[in-house]
């Protein structure tokens, strides 16, 4: 799957609860170490999700502060490392189309 066919929904998630493209991208900054030019030459690649993490400049090590439950599962119980990189994503997408403080989300 490609990241850029997922990366929409989530524009799309955080805008319907009043939240902008610029916070989702500020998120997804603080975990991948990715900058507005490698973030977009990603999507414009169309890199895979694996691709899109895999070439991550610097995966943040506060991730694993990220715990909670997003579909079921308990992120910090996810042993496949790209699954729980996609989990981190998806709950910090979930805190953020929830309203919480960008401090919060950030782990600051």
């Amino acid at each position: 799957m490609k990241f850029s066919s997922v990366y929409p929904l989530y524009v799309k998630k955080v805008e319907a609860k009043g939240r902008s493209k610029a916070e989702l991208d500020q998120v997804i900054h603080w975990l991948t170490g990715y900058d507005e030019k490698g973030l977009r030459r990603q999507l414009d690649a169309e890199s895979s999700i694996e691709a899109f993490f895999g070439k991550a400049p610097a995966f943040n090590p506060n991730a694993s502060l990220i715990t909670g439950v997003v579909c079921g599962v308990r992120v910090e119980e996810v042993e496949h490392p790209l699954m729980r990189k996609i989990r981190y994503l998806d709950k910090l997408v979930d805190e953020l189309a929830k309203g919480k403080a960008m401090e919060k989300i950030l782990r600051k």
